[in-house]
C-alpha cells in the first residue's frame, strides 16, 4: 500500500476531490433514510402536507448531491489511477533501461513482461476500488454506527452480533487468497515465457515437428493456471454470498425483535425503516471493506513484484558524472582483464587479456565455441564489468566513462540481427537521428544493402514487421551493419556480423567498410577465417586466454590452433596461395 500511495500522493488536489466524493457519498446514503423516517413519522403518519413536501424537497437537495458526489469520486478515483499506473510503468520502464544483462537474466524477460502488465493492472484495480471504497466504507461505517446507536441503541446488539461473523469470512479468505496469489502469479511468468519461446522459436518447432511437445507443455501450465484462478475466484466469490445471507439474516433479527417495541410505542415507522437502512449500509458498508481485503494479498504479491524491479540493485554503475570528452578517439587498452559472470567468479570465461588498438587498425578474434570471444567484446560498451584488471578506451577507465557517452563512441553489431518495428530508414537512423538520405544511401551502399532496398517500392520508408521478421538473415545483418555505419563511431565491434553473408556479399562489405572505417578502430569476432585473413592483427583465444597473435601468415606458420582452423575452411589451393 506504501508503494501505491508513493504515487496517488503526487496529485493532492484529485486527493482531494476524491474525498470530498468519498464524504458527500457517505451524506446522502445517510441523509436519505433519515429524510424518510421523518417524511414517515411527521408526513405520512400525521397527515401532515407540508412536512411530507418539505421532506420531500431535502430529498430532492440529497439526490442532487449524491449526483454530485457519485460523479465527483468516480472521475477523481479514475484521474487518479490512470495517473498512477502510467507513472508506475513509465519509472518500470526506465529502471530497465538501466538494467546490464545480468539483471535481466536475473530476473527473467517473461516475467519482467508479467510484472509491467498484469501485476501493474492488478495495483491498477485495487487503487481504483480503494479510491471509491476504501474512503467511503470507512466513513460509512462509524457514521452508520452512530446513528444506529442514536436510533435504537435497544435492537444494536443485533448488528454487534453479526460483525464477528463478518469478519471470520474476511480473516479466512484472506488468509487463503495470498499463497494461491503468488502461485497465480508465478505461473504466468511461465506461460508467458512459453508463448515468448513458441514465436520466438516458430521455425525451429516446425523444422523438428514440436508443435504437439509445445502445446501439451502450453496446456500443462496453462491448466495449473486455471486451477489456481479457479479456486482463488471460489474463495474470494463465497465473501459476498456469505456476507448478504448474514445481512438478510440481521434485517430478520431486527424486524422480529422490533414488535414489541412497536405496539408499545417506544420505536416509531419511520425510525424503524431509517434503523434497518442504517444497518444495511453498515453491515454493506463491512462487505464492500471485506471484497477490499480479499483483494490485498493478490497486490500485496504484485506490489512486492513490481518493488523488486525497481529495487534490484544495478550491476554496471552509469557513472553520469562520468567523462564525456577525451582528446584522442579509437584507442583501445585491454590490460590484464580478467572476466567471469556474476554469481561464477570461481569459473573465468577470460583470463589475463592484453592487447591494444588503435584507429585505423583491424583486430580480429577467433576461436573455438565457447573460447570467449563474444564476452570480451561485451565488456568494451560495459554490458557487464571486468572482474580483474582494466579496459582503457582513448586512456580512460570504461568504469570511469559516463555510460552514455562511453556507448556513443562504440558502434555495436551483434550475431543476431535486432531491428525495430518502423521503417528501414528508422532503422538506419537508430544511431544518429539527423542523419541525411545521403548518409543513409551511403550507409547502404557499404552495407551492400542498397540492391534490396532499392528493389522496394517504398525503399527507406518500406515498414519492417516485429523484429525485420519480413527480411531474411542476410538483409537483417547488413541493415545492422549499415546501422552502424551511419552512426560512424569511434570504435566499430562487428560479433559474428558476417555469418549469414556469402562470400561474394561478405568480402564486398569488407572493402568498402575499410574504406569508411579507416580513421576507425574495428575489432571482428568471426567464426570465418576468410572474413579476417586481411586483419592488422588476429588473436586467438582457447579457453578464455590469448594463446597466439599476429597476422594470417605468421599466425598459419606459428600457431597450431589457427592452422588447424584455417585448414578445415580453406581448401588446398588457397592454402597454397597464401603460404
Amino acid at each position: 500500500m506504501n508503494y501505491i500511495w508513493s504515487y496517488l500522493k503526487k496529485s493532492p488536489k484529485w486527493l482531494a476531490l476524491d474525498i470530498l466524493g468519498a464524504f458527500l457519498f457517505v451524506v446522502v446514503n445517510l441523509g436519505m433514510p433519515t429524510a424518510l423516517a421523518r417524511m414517515i413519522d411527521q408526513g405520512v403518519t400525521q397527515n401532515n402536507s407540508s412536512a411530507l413536501y418539505f421532506w420531500a424537497g431535502i430529498m430532492f437537495v440529497i439526490i442532487l448531491l449524491g449526483i454530485f458526489g457519485r460523479v465527483t469520486l468516480a472521475y477523481a478515483a479514475g484521474r487518479l489511477t490512470t495517473t498512477m499506473i502510467r507513472d508506475m510503468r513509465n519509472d518500470m520502464y526506465d529502471k530497465l533501461q538501466e538494467y546490464s544483462h545480468h539483471e535481466y537474466e536475473k530476473i527473467g524477460v517473461s516475467s519482467l513482461v508479467t510484472r509491467m502488465t498484469s501485476d501493474a493492472f492488478v495495483l491498477m484495480q485495487f487503487a481504483e476500488q480503494s479510491l471509491r471504497m476504501g474512503l467511503v466504507t470507512p466513513m460509512m461505517m462509524v457514521s452508520s454506527v452512530v446513528m444506529i446507536l442514536l436510533t435504537s441503541p435497544s435492537l444494536a446488539w443485533i448488528v454487534a452480533v453479526a460483525v464477528p461473523f463478518l469478519i471470520w469470512v474476511v480473516a479466512y479468505v484472506a488468509i487463503k487468497t495470498k499463497p494461491l496469489s503468488e502461485k497465480q502469479q508465478k505461473t504466468l511468468d511461465k506461460i508467458n515465457q512459453y508463448v515468448r519461446e513458441n514465436l520466438t522459436g516458430l521455425r525451429v518447432i516446425r523444422a523438428f515437428a514440436r508443435e504437439d511437445f509445445q502445446e501439451e507443455r502450453f496446456d500443462s501450465k496453462n491448466d495449473d493456471y486455471a486451477e489456481t484462478s479457479s479456486r482463488l475466484f471460489k474463495l474470494t466469490g463465497i465473501t459476498e454470498p456469505l456476507f448478504v445471507q448474514i445481512i438478510i439474516a440481521m434485517i430478520v433479527l431486527i424486524v422480529w425483535f422490533a414488535l414489541k417495541p412497536l405496539s408499545n410505542g417506544d420505536i416509531r415507522i419511520g425510525d424503524l425503516v431509517a434503523f434497518i437502512e442504517y444497518s444495511f449500509h453498515a453491515l454493506f458498508s463491512f462487505l464492500m471493506f471485506a471484497n477490499l481485503f480479499t483483494m490485498y494479498p493478490r497486490m500485496a504479491v504484485s506490489a512486492s513484484r513490481i518493488q523488486e524491479v525497481m529495487d534490484m540493485p544495478i550491476s554496471i554503475n552509469p557513472n553520469e558524472d562520468g567523462v564525456t570528452e577525451t582528446k584522442t578517439r579509437g584507442y583501445l587498452t585491454f590490460d590484464h582483464v580478467t572476466f567471469a559472470y556474476p554469481g561464477e567468479t570461481e569459473s573465468p570465461v577470460l583470463h589475463d587479456i592484453s592487447f591494444e588498438a588503435k584507429p585505423g587498425e583491424t583486430i580480429a578474434f577467433i576461436g573455438s565455441t565457447g573460447s570467449g570471444k563474444s564476452s570480451l567484446v561485451n565488456l568494451i560498451p560495459r554490458f557487464y564489468d571486468v572482474t580483474l584488471g582494466k579496459i582503457l578506451v582513448d586512456g580512460v577507465d570504461v568504469r570511469d566513462f559516463n555510460l552514455k557517452a562511453l556507448r556513443q563512441k562504440v558502434g555495436f553489431i551483434p550475431q543476431k540481427a535486432l531491428l525495430f518495428t518502423g521503417t528501414i530508414g528508422e532503422n538506419l537512423k537508430y544511431g544518429k537521428q539527423d542523419a541525411t538520405l545521403a548518409e543513409l544511401d551511403e550507409a547502404a551502399e557499404v552495407a551492400q544493402a542498397k540492391e534490396f532496398i532499392e528493389s522496394r517500392d517504398e525503399k527507406f520508408d518500406t515498414h519492417l514487421a516485429e523484429g525485420g521478421s519480413n527480411l531474411s538473415g542476410g538483409q537483417k545483418q547488413r541493415l545492422s551493419i549499415a546501422r552502424a555505419v551511419v552512426k560512424k563511431p569511434d570504435i566499430y565491434i562487428f560479433d559474428d556480423s558476417f555469418s549469414a553473408l556469402d562470400y561474394k556479399t561478405d568480402a564486398q562489405l569488407r572493402a568498402r567498410l575499410k574504406e569508411v572505417t579507416g580513421d576507425s578502430t574495428v575489432l571482428i569476432v568471426a567464426q570465418r577465417v576468410g572474413t579476417i585473413m586481411n586483419a592488422d592483427q588476429i588473436i586467438v583465444l582457447d579457453e578464455g586466454e590469448i594463446v597466439g597473435r599476429g597476422t594470417h601468415e605468421e599466425l598459419m606458420q606459428t600457431n597450431a590452433i589457427y592452422r588447424e582452423i584455417a585448414n578445415s575452411q580453406l581448401n588446398n589451393r588457397s592454402l597454397t596461395e597464401e603460404e
